[in-house]
């Protein structure tokens, strides 16, 4: 599988982060008391190279794909929720799209490999609005089988969520994701990347019980004993599948290539930051953990990235909405660096 990595540079500049510490340490506050809206401003601004950073057109992509090993009864829902839902999100009846209007983000859906026809075939963009067609195939393989995805697939994937980042605006990118079985893959994913027993990375998902959770882990150590030779990344990826998961991966990389203030959601989209990082490691550099969500593996996931999100919320429904309703606070943390007055400017004495 040949895929050609952007070079990602490195964000560590000693200068900046001394200027940028030294501005939130002279604002009119006790050193210190914004918490950590305060290294969350300084995040922001090292990544967007400024010492009064500016959030600019803000786009929140969902990647959505359907997957062969749902059919082992490893979701708690059908597979044709996947395509019901991107109807939902392109009617704005979803949590993410409601959240996205309200914060004033621009919502793409891509269909990476849904088993649906949104739009006729070799309809160009456009024909519906807010929507990407980049289906790859309609689903992936059951990985309890073969491979869920070809190389080719794979990289096909990661080379189009690349080229969609390279044609939206803005400097900040919210990652969302759609697909019934998606738990799975991300578990596998935890799972073969980080050594961890797959029981303690497999969840109730979209609402298993109990008892089909301890299903859904056994059809995934069979998984893994199939695939036992994909070791690597990439082979990972292709071995567990997610046209959904591979595309944001793309996404990812050329997002931090771009030095874009990277948003991530819960479980799944941490799955892909975990593959784009063992790619490319710089690429943590550039991104915000919204939040630390219910589903069993996440908290393994955050501690192998070594990530600590902004909110714990108990939130597992995906899509992107954690990463939407984490937005406001970097919006606000930017705005502390800009427009909050230091001492000297608004007159006020300093502590003795």
């Amino acid at each position: 599988m040949k895929i050609e990595l952007p070079q990602i540079e490195d964000l560590h500049d000693a200068a900046l982060a001394q200027r940028l510490q030294h501005k939130l340490d002279q604002k009119t506050k006790p050193l210190g008391s914004l918490g950590r809206l305060e290294s969350l401003a300084l995040q922001l601004g090292l990544i967007l190279g400024s010492e009064t950073p500016q959030l600019q057109q803000p786009q929140l992509l969902v990647c959505a794909g359907d997957h062969g090993l749902a059919a082992r009864s490893v979701s708690a829902y059908p597979s044709d929720v996947t395509w019901q839902m991107v109807e939902n999100f392109l009617a704005g009846g979803a949590a993410v799209s409601v959240l996205a209007r309200q914060h004033g983000l621009t919502l793409t859906v891509v269909d990476c490999g849904v088993r649906h026809d949104f739009a006729p075939p070799g309809a160009p963009d456009g024909t519906r609005p807010g929507l990407l067609v980049r289906k790859i195939a309609s689903g992936t393989a059951d990985a309890s089988i073969g491979p869920a995805m070809t190389p080719d697939q794979c990289g096909q994937a990661i080379e189009n969520g690349q080229a969609i980042v390279q044609a939206l605006p803005g400097n900040a990118l919210l990652l969302g994701e759609m697909g019934i079985g998606n738990t799975s893959a991300a578990s596998l994913l935890l799972a073969r990347l980080s050594g961890h027993d797959i029981a303690a990375c497999t969840g109730a998902g979209t609402g298993l019980d109990p008892e089909a959770v301890q299903r859904k882990t056994a059809v995934l150590r069979s998984v893994l004993q199939l695939h036992a030779q994909a070791t690597t990344p990439l082979d990972a990826l292709a071995a567990f599948g997610g046209f959904e998961i591979a595309t944001l991966v793309g996404a990812i990389l050329q997002a931090a290539r771009e030095r874009r203030v990277i948003v991530v959601d819960g479980f799944i989209a941490n799955a892909a930051v975990l593959v784009a990082q063992a790619l490319q490691a710089r690429v943590m550099q550039r991104c915000i953990f919204a939040h630390a969500s219910a589903e069993r593996g996440h908290a393994l996931m955050l501690a192998e990235l070594r990530a600590q999100p902004l909110l714990d919320w108990g939130l597992r429904l995906g899509e992107g909405s954690g990463a939407a309703l984490a937005w406001p606070l970097l919006v606000s943390a930017c705005a502390i660096l800009r427009e909050m007055a230091s001492f000297d400017s608004a007159g006020v004495s300093k502590a003795s």
